[in-house]
């Protein structure tokens, strides 16, 4: 199906590569202007420019999650001419090299960065769009979590931890978004070929493939799918829900 999203506005945390990229990349194939915001700040922007050549819907700008203040700022520059806003992905994380040491060795201040960019910052750019979300009748927000807090993946305690306070985070935000009709709901992907992920050492690359229903590696446009029913009006009954995408190797 086509144009799924069509003339709808699509705000996207951590769109400059990886998922958001890929998700960003599909929400404006199927009609949506999409909103990239990321850290990185010349590369979202270049990725949003390349989506601009593509005839597609992209706007780019900047975002710290972890700075109250920069999310407050983003918010405002994205909605300063049109204040349209009809879904929501945080996909924006810290992923990379936030592993690989158990609980006992784990470093504290690392564990400190994973909460604030992952889990406070999350709620930060939520919190900044619901009022726009409530104008738009049939609001959407799509959290990322991760399968790891599903099977408790080990030698990742921080970022499983975080992905596992997404799942909760996400469930409540439904209740309290419900009277407004907005609907909240989270995915959770198993271990994706990403820039994010290179690091990750082969093992657990092959623990996964081994483990899933589909024995295959997973790629960012297998999570496209979901994200995209999601947001859509095809989904305007469904909120408070997880789903893993991961190929079966965890199942609901």
């Amino acid at each position: 199906m086509d144009n799924l999203l069509l003339n709808k506005r699509v705000v996207i945390s951590g769109a400059a590569r990886g998922l958001g990229l890929s998700f960003a990349t599909a929400c404006a194939k199927q009609g949506a202007e999409v909103l990239m915001l990321d850290v990185l700040k010349d590369e979202v922007q270049t990725q949003a420019r390349l989506l601009e050549d593509q005839g597609l819907k992209a706007v780019a700008g900047y975002i710290d999650l972890a700075d109250s203040v920069s999310v407050t700022q983003a918010v405002a520059a994205l909605v300063a001419k049109n204040q349209q806003v009809d879904g929501l992905i945080n996909c924006g994380a810290l992923a990379t090299g936030v592993g690989g040491k158990n609980m006992l060795d784990y470093d504290e201040d690392l564990w400190d960065r994973v909460m604030q960019v992952n889990i406070k910052g999350t709620w930060l750019l939520s919190k900044a769009l619901v009022p726009y979300l409530k104008n738009a009748k049939a609001g959407k927000i799509v959290n990322i979590a991760s399968d790891t807090a599903l099977w408790g993946a080990p030698n990742l305690m921080a970022y499983t931890a975080s992905k596992g306070a997404i799942m909760a985070m996400t469930r409540s935000m439904a209740r309290e978004l419900g009277e407004y009709n907005i609907c909240v709901n989270s995915i959770a992907p198993g271990l994706t070929i990403v820039e994010a992920t290179a690091y990750v050492p082969q093992q657990r690359h092959d623990h996964y493939v081994d483990g899933r229903a589909l024995n295959r590696k997973q790629y960012p446009e297998d999570i496209d799918g979901t994200a995209i029913y999601l947001l859509s009006d095809l989904s305007s009954f469904v909120t408070g829900q997880n789903i893993p995408v991961n190929g079966g190797f965890v199942f609901n």
